[in-house]
Order: C-alpha cells, then structure tokens, then sequence
C-alpha cells in the first residue's frame, strides 16, 4: 500500500459533510454527478427478449421512484431488442432513461450504444474474455500491448457514445476481475481500482468524458476501501467522474438491507456516490425505497453542527487495522466485539435467537432470559444499591465522572466527544479499568464519533469503546437501515470494541438480532450463516429468489459458513472467492455446485440441487443438525 499511502485524502474532510466535487453526466433526461440529487437505480430480472415483461417492470420501477433502470444485455439479440422495449415504456406514458449491462460482448455494447441512453461495460472483461483464474506472466512490453489490444477494441464504442450522446458506466466487480489484473495486481484493492484506472486513461485520451465509475464487491470492507481508494487515485489524476454505489449480491430481506447499508453508507457518510443501486434478491422495485431511505439520511447532515477536527492521528482508509485497545473485563484486547443492548426506559428482556454478553439497564434486572446466567449488566451507579460483583457493573454519566474522585473499577463511563477534554483525559490517564460508552448527539453522529477515536489515538489511550446510537421512534425496518450506515463505517475501518443500541420502539429480541446482524455485515463478528446472493437479471435462468429462500430454510442454522447463491457465471465464481460453497446457475434450469471454488457437480437439474448441496455440506463434514 506504499503508492496508496501518497495519494490525497479520499474527501474534503473526515469532520464535515460535504458532497464529494464530480462533474455531471448527462444520461437522457437525467444528469448524475456535479450538482444533481443523488440517483437512484434498479436492474431488470425478466428476459430482455420479452419486450413487454421487460418494459413492465422498468414501469413499476420507475413508478417506485427510480431514476434510472439498467437491463441485463447479454448478446446482439437483446441489444437491438432494447429499442422495442424503449418503444413500450413510452407508449405508457414513461421516459425513464435505460442503461445496458454488458458483459464479454464488445459487440453487444456497440448496438446497445445506440439505442438507449448509457451503457454499462465492465473492464474485466469487456476485452480480456472470460475469467479462467489463469497466472497471465506479461512484461511491462506485453502488458502494454494487451493495452493497447483493449483500446483499439474500445475506440469503436467511444466513438458511437460520443456521437449520440450516449453515457458509458465503467463497472468493476470484485468477483470478475480480469486475469491479466490478477496476475499482476492480485486480488487487492489496488487491483481493482488498476481496472478502472486503465480505462479512464484511455477514454480521456480520445476526449471521452461522459462517464460514471462503479466498484463494487459482497464483502463491504473491500468495496468501501477499494471505493475510497479509487476516489483518491482520480483525484491524483485530475479526474471528477461521478460514482456509483452498491454492494453486490447481498442478499434479501433485512441482511441484505443491512449489508447495504453498512456498505453504501460508509461511502455517503463522507459525501462519496452520486447514484445508488441496493442489490436485494427481492423484486426489483423493493430495492428503491431502501436506496431513498440511504439517501436522505445522508443528505439532511449538510450543514451539521462543527464537530472539532482533530490534530496529529494516523488513518487507514484503504485497509482494514483494528484499532488497539487493552482488555477490561469482556471488552477489549483481542476479544471478538461484542453485543450490549440498552434497555433503559422499561425494555423488557426476552429469548432471542443469539445471545448477547451485556445490557444496560435501569436497575438490576430481577429475571433474566433462559440461557442469560451470565449477562453482564451495566446500571447507573445511583441504582445499583451498592450491589458489585463480575455480572454487575456501574454506569457513570460524565458529570458523575467529574465528581467522584474515587472510582472503583471496572466500571463504564457514558461521554461524547466534546467531554474528551482536560481533567477527564488525565483522569483517563489514570483509570485504566474503564469502558467507556461513546454516544453522539450531532446530527452527522458517525464522523463525531470517529473524531473520538481520532483524538483517543492521537492522546494515546486505549480503554474498550462501546459505539453507542439512540434512535427514537424507529421502527424495526427504518432502525435496521439507519443503525447499520451509522455504525458500519466505524467498524469497517477497525473501531470499537462492542456495539449498543437505544431504540424503545423496538423489542429486546430485534435488537439484539440487528446488531449481531450489522457485526456481521462489516465482518467483524460472524454468528450465522452469510449468505452472498445476487438479485438476478436476464442472465438467471431459474427461479433465484424462491432457491434462495429454500438454501436459507435449509442451512440457516448453521454457524459460521459463506454460501453463495449466483444466479450466472459473471461474478458468481469470483464473488465466491471467500465462500465455503457456491451454487451457481449454469444454464437454463441447471445448477453447478462449488466447494471453496472447485467445481463439485456440474449442471444439475435444478430440482436436485438444493438437496445436493445439503449432501456436499454434510460430506465435508460442515454440517450439524439443527436443534
């Protein structure tokens, strides 16, 4: 990370909303980037050759509030069939604009270049074919003449965008990065951002600028990272083209929400993205609400109370490094982050699915949950009735803090960043068996608290950091979207050492559930099964979110494992990089079975698959009976 470490700061500032500057594209009636709102897409899953289900569903996600629709555009057939179905929507009374998805087609991106409005190709193999996990050995001379091949293959379609005024999207995928990359980059941010780099160098030199930049991974640490990088590396080149956000095949229902969320709401936090897609295997349209919600969260921190920059830190925008604390009791050192749930206000405990260590709480808790013997509990010092032990720590307000000279430990310390001043630091100094309990009131919460840890490394202390948010009046489905994008950027770049959540609206169980969840989507702690599943497009040829469903049904028990769920070969393989088995579609009602990439079973029916793929998990010895 030497090259990365030279480059400018990825935002104006890490203390202060600000959109990030970029130009605007013009995309048919619309503009992305400079000045224009923040967009919002989809992806079609019919079959593009079916111009009046195709044209249907642009409508309904049109009418749920999308910008922008991109269709799946595999071949020659359905890149001249787009002007059909450009037909149809207008017919209805629609104009939204369309965007092609182009995969190892060149030719399919030439014909779709001229009938709708942007097209999107993505540099891992627009020209370097497909993915073969192949070790390419090329000098600098080589490399430079595969260059030079991919611009002479490109030059035709920048040609036809410039004369029509069509936008070109330069899509990056973590799971479809050319060999020629890997070989020389390797699976590294670096890597990914090399692709995009590439073709941006080659479009400005033929005077193409009409262009939106996306990368996108499953695994959000990578795709924040890589995204920052990438911010950083166009603006050591003088370049401002708009950016598009998302995280690939996340999945459905609320861990695809919130694997969303904590990875497109890292990026928005600092004012990086100027069109998102949230990729849910779910109807399309579903996927725009969740989008909105992301949206507007962000946007109303403009103008946010000054939040104090901080002097002399080191940071680590472009790779993950935990952040060294010292233990205190079940918080800190190198123990797995854990779980504290907020009960105060008269939040009754319950049985949830798993189990968290610690809640905080009005009182001593008279009954506890089956199973909750050793939940810590964590109650204001005045409640406590002089009670001590290892199950019973005291809570003390940063006033009470001040007043007491002599604190028994451990004990937690509820402070914000403001509090981080003068006698409390020397205090801290001294007091090594403290957590402290970090909330925030600033309406942009997330960059004050990372202001916090900024200014705790630049002191030099290292006590256990509880990231604390209170949400009134949420309910379950808007908490796990919010909670997640405040949270997640925190944790991705290494921060705290345990999460808690105030929300009375919602119950005990759903609390707990939603933090393990977003532990989980910004992989610091795993505690179910993860699932990698793509929302599908033309190119699925089953039924993506009912086998979905039927995978999760049967293996969701299960602790600990990645199985990935890819409805074609464009980035099922590679998005499978991490995962312990894959089922990916392999033609029209076939499945292929993988096992940490290797391919196990090639092209069963899928009615088989499923129950196959219970039988691989059992013969490599992964699996236990649900209880």
């Amino acid at each position: 990370m030497n090259k990365a470490a030279k480059l400018p700061l990825f935002c104006d500032s890490l203390f202060e909303y600000k959109r990030n500057r970029s130009r605007s594209v013009k995309v048919g009636k619309i503009s992305i980037g400079g000045d224009e709102p923040i967009r919002l897409q989809s992806m079609t899953t019919t079959n593009t050759l079916d111009s009046e289900a195709t044209a249907a569903q642009c409508i309904r996600i049109a009418t749920a509030g999308a910008d922008l629709v991109r269709i799946t555009t595999q071949g020659r057939r359905e890149a001249v069939n787009l002007e059909d179905i450009k037909r149809s929507i207008c017919a209805r009374g629609f104009d939204i604009p369309l965007s092609a998805d182009v995969h190892f087609n060149p030719n399919a991106a030439l014909l779709a270049a001229e009938r709708v409005e942007k097209v999107r190709i993505n540099p891992g193999n627009f020209a370097d074919g497909a993915k073969m996990f192949r070790n390419v050995e090329l000098n600098d001379e080589e490399y430079a003449a595969e260059l030079a091949e991919i611009e002479a293959r490109l030059l035709p379609l920048l040609e036809i965008c410039k004369r029509r005024g069509t936008a070109l999207r330069i899509g990056a995928n973590h799971g479809s990065l050319s060999d020629r990359i890997m070989s020389r980059y390797g699976d590294t941010p670096i890597g990914m951002v090399e692709s995009c780099m590439e073709y941006l160098r080659m479009c400005r030199r033929h005077g193409f600028e009409d262009i939106v930049l996306s990368i996108k991974s499953s695994n959000t640490r990578v795709m924040v990272h890589t995204v920052r990088l990438l911010v950083s590396a166009m603006k050591a080149e003088n370049m401002d083209y708009p950016l598009h956000l998302g995280v690939t095949e996340a999945g459905g229902a609320e861990d695809g929400r919130i694997k969303s969320a904590v990875g497109i709401g890292a990026l928005l936090a600092d004012g990086i993205g100027d069109t998102i897609r949230v990729s849910l295997t779910e109807e399309p349209e579903e996927e725009i609400p969740v989008a909105r919600r992301l949206r507007d969260m962000f946007v109303k921190r403009a103008g946010h109370p000054v939040i104090k920059p901080v002097e002399n830190f080191t940071y680590s925008p472009f790779e993950y490094h935990a952040r060294e604390s010292h233990k205190v009791g079940i918080f800190g050192g190198v123990q797995t982050a854990a779980v504290v749930a907020d009960l105060r206000g008269g939040i009754e405990t319950e049985v949830s699915a798993i189990q968290c260590e610690a809640v905080i709480c009005d009182k001593p808790l008279e009954r506890l949950p089956q199973g909750y013997e050793r939940l810590l509990q964590i109650v204001p010092v005045e409640s406590n009735d002089g009670l001590a032990g290892s199950y019973l720590w005291p809570l003390y307000r940063i006033d009470e803090f001040r007043s007491v000279s002599d604190v028994k430990g451990p004990f937690v310390l509820e402070m914000e960043y403001g509090d981080l001043e003068g006698a409390v630091v020397d205090r801290l100094r001294k007091e090594k068996d403290c957590v402290i309990l970090l909330g925030t009131k600033n309406i942009n919460g997330v960059a004050e608290q990372r202001a916090f840890f900024l200014a705790m490394q630049a002191m030099g202390l290292s006590h256990p950091v509880i990231i604390h948010r209170r949400y009134e009046e949420k309910g379950l489905a808007d908490l796990q979207i919010e909670a997640a994008a405040d949270m997640g950027m925190l944790l991705l770049d290494g921060y705290g050492d345990a999460v808690s959540l105030s929300a009375p609206a919602v119950g005990f169980a759903s609390l707990v559930d939603l933090l393990f969840g977003i532990l989980q989507a910004s992989r610091v702690r795993f505690s179910k099964t993860e699932y990698i599943s793509c929302p599908g497009c033309g190119r699925t040829l089953f039924d993506l979110q009912t086998t979905s469903l039927k995978v999760r049904q049967r293996t969701s028990h299960l602790k600990g494992l990645k199985i990935a769920v890819m409805g074609c070969i464009v980035n099922g393989i590679g998005e499978m990089a991490d995962a312990d088995y894959g089922y990916v579609g392999a033609g029209p009602g076939k499945v292929s079975l993988y096992r940490n990439r290797e391919l196990v079973s090639r092209a069963l029916p899928e009615e088989e698959a499923v129950d196959r793929l219970v039988e691989l998990i059992k013969e490599s010895g992964d699996w236990v009976d649900a209880e």
